[in-house]
């Protein structure tokens, strides 16, 4: 997951370069927990916060430089213990080794011919580090008390995943040496780095990641130092910035959601030695075996003899393979941008319109997706511009007489436009905002490919420019092929032709209908979302990536209390694991964490 080749080794640190006494590191760490606590900037300040958070951040690493337990070597040096760790602890791995891939990084490398569908690797429960691992360990006692880490899973498994560390006997430490010790995650970058994304939707959500880690970095730190059932974690002595980003970044880049032992709820878990694949188009192909306790991944497709094994991740967009994995995938089927949509409580018609929009199931107003494909937008999307842009009398069509209801189901059907005056309305429309959306970025996309072709851009400087470059793309394709619709019902309108008529057997359902809750749910990548579901907008609404961000929850330091996100379906809903060989099932639900892999194809952390 993320650049896996491109980590820095860092040797063990023998300790602080200067003395840095308690009180004065206390002060810091309440001057950045007040800051980060303190109420969301106004409009157009969130830069602006962020350098600040960013300068307190920036001290404390400065007095905590050296303080930090690294291992010694080469993460690679570890990699024949990981293996052998898994064979001693029931995993099957004799179909494959751990190897370098050069721009995508390490994942995994055939050592036979695997066939597609063949179960090829399985974890057992024992090998996972989960929430209720944690719970046993010596986390517990904290845990226990401690209202934050009860309602923040990956939180829990970020301070579980650094107390393993810091134990040479722990069970896990073949794994947790096998790891990155540093990702491509924008926690990561440098400034310059990130103030590339300004003026990109991904930007807010980059921010807002920042700011929620270095929170919960400073309520945490606070909580080892004064909590009673903190004095025995390996972490009081040694708690740096650096440390929780390191956990983070691992946690949010691997961990995944897996059943209960007894099946009766789901939790978290990081995954050890299949979390090393790399991402490519496909279909989710693992699953969690219940019956014997194992997780289990068969082959997507065919693979010979050395060559790289590769999973899905799922249907994520490059902002969220960028924010929470570390990396930019070229080929993305599924990238997408936001447009945020809503009818005007003025408006005349929007008594009427709401209620169309209701019958379809549709809020009045709605965060959807423009899509890098064909067609650019969802059925739902096209249902609302259909209702956004009717007339009173086509309103009354869909309100009024037996047939409303029927004419209701068909609002995002393509095949069946409400008029032609309806359809033409609705794609300039779309032409026009994705137009206007495109006027807001500082730089073209002409002048983004002529930055990537420069030899000496950073790596972290060409994700940010390649994400930017993706979300105008959208916007230029959407905003043509809107105005290529619009031309073609023009010529309709003028030809006279009829419209389509529709029988009851042809009526299509939306999007996201209930046939898909049938579906049974695959082990996911957290922070996975299907086919992002057009959802309702939140005012004020400081929700990371949707309301996806593993670390996207607030935190109040007064009370101490997890103070929860929106919770709308986008991939913050639990999900149970279904059997690997059921690779063909569509995703029930997403949830709010990040997927347990190494970042495909630029994941190679």
């Amino acid at each position: 997951m993320g650049k896996k080749s491109r980590v820095k080794t860092q040797k063990s640190g023998s300790g602080a370069t200067a003395v840095v006494s308690p009180k004065e590191m206390m002060y810091l760490i309440s001057e950045l927990l007040q800051k980060c606590s303190s109420a969301a900037p106004s409009a157009g300040k969130e830069w602006e916060e962020y350098i600040q958070i960013r300068g307190l951040v920036e001290k404390i690493r400065k007095k905590q430089k050296g303080m930090s337990v690294m291992f010694e070597g080469h993460r690679e040096d570890y990699f024949s213990d990981l293996m052998s760790w898994a064979q001693e602890n029931g995993a099957a791995c004799d179909g494959f080794t751990v190897d370098n891939f050069g721009t995508e990084g390490y994942g995994l490398r055939a050592t036979r011919d695997i066939k597609a569908e063949e179960l090829f690797l399985w974890i057992p429960r024992k090998m996972l580090m989960t929430v209720e691992a944690a719970q046993n360990s010596v986390l517990g006692p904290l845990y226990s008390q401690d209202r934050i880490l009860q309602a923040m899973g990956n939180v829990t498994l970020a301070l579980h995943l650094l107390c393993e560390r810091a134990d040479p006997a722990s069970f896990w430490q073949p794994y947790v040496r096998s790891l990155p010790q540093e990702y491509d995650t924008p926690l990561y970058y440098q400034q310059e780095d990130v103030q590339l994304l300004l003026g990109t939707q991904a930007v807010q959500d980059v921010l807002s990641q920042y700011k929620n880690t270095a929170r919960q970095y400073a309520y945490f730190y606070k909580l080892i130092q004064t909590h009673p059932a903190a004095s025995k974690l390996p972490l009081k002595d040694s708690f740096t910035f650096d440390d929780y980003r390191w956990a983070v970044s691992s946690v949010m880049t691997r961990q995944n959601q897996i059943p209960t032992e007894d099946g009766s709820r789901v939790t978290l878990a990081l995954i050890p030695l299949w979390d090393m694949c790399n991402h490519t188009n496909g279909l989710i192909t693992t699953g969690y075996n219940l019956e014997d306790d194992r997780c289990e991944c068969v082959a997507l497709q065919d693979y010979k003899e050395n060559e790289q094994i590769y999973i899905f991740y799922g249907t994520r967009s490059n902002s969220e393979f960028v924010i929470h994995n570390g990396f930019f995938f070229q080929d993305n089927a599924h990238d997408r941008v936001k447009i945020k949509l809503g009818v005007s409580k003025s408006e005349r018609l929007y008594a009427m319109k709401a209620e169309v929009l209701a019958r379809a199931g549709i809020p009045a107003s709605c965060v959807f997706a423009l899509h890098c494909n064909e067609p650019p937008i969802s059925a739902q999307l096209h249902a609302f511009l259909r209702v956004f842009c009717m007339t009173e009398e086509e309103l009354k069509e869909y309100l009024l007489g037996e047939r409303a209801i029927n004419k209701v189901f068909i609002l995002g059907n393509s095949d069946f436009p409400v008029s032609w005056e309806n359809e033409i309305k609705l794609w300039t429309f779309l032409e026009t905002r994705a137009a206007l959306l495109l006027k807001t970025y500082k730089t073209t996309s002409e002048e983004d490919i002529s930055m990537l072709e420069k030899p000496d851009l950073s790596l972290h400087a060409r994700l940010a420019i390649q994400l930017r470059l993706a979300e105008k793309q959208i916007l230029e394709k959407a905003s043509a092929n809107g105005r290529a619709k619009r031309l073609h019902f023009q010529e309709k309108l003028e030809e006279g032709a009829a419209l389509p008529r529709y029988e009851e057997s042809d009526i299509a359902l939306l999007e996201n209908a209930d046939a898909d809750a049938k579906l049974p749910i695959i082990l996911r990548k957290l922070e996975e979302v299907e086919e992002e579901p057009e959802r309702p907008l939140q005012e004020h609404s400081r929700l990371l990536n949707g309301d996806k961000a593993v670390y996207g929850t607030v935190m109040e330091e007064a009370n101490g209390e997890a103070e929860q996100e929106n919770t709308q379906k986008v991939d913050s809903a639990p999900a149970f694991i279904e059997s690997p060989n059921q690779k063909g099932q569509k995703e029930e639900t997403n949830l709010s964490a990040s997927r347990t892999e190494e970042n495909p194809k630029e994941n190679g952390e």
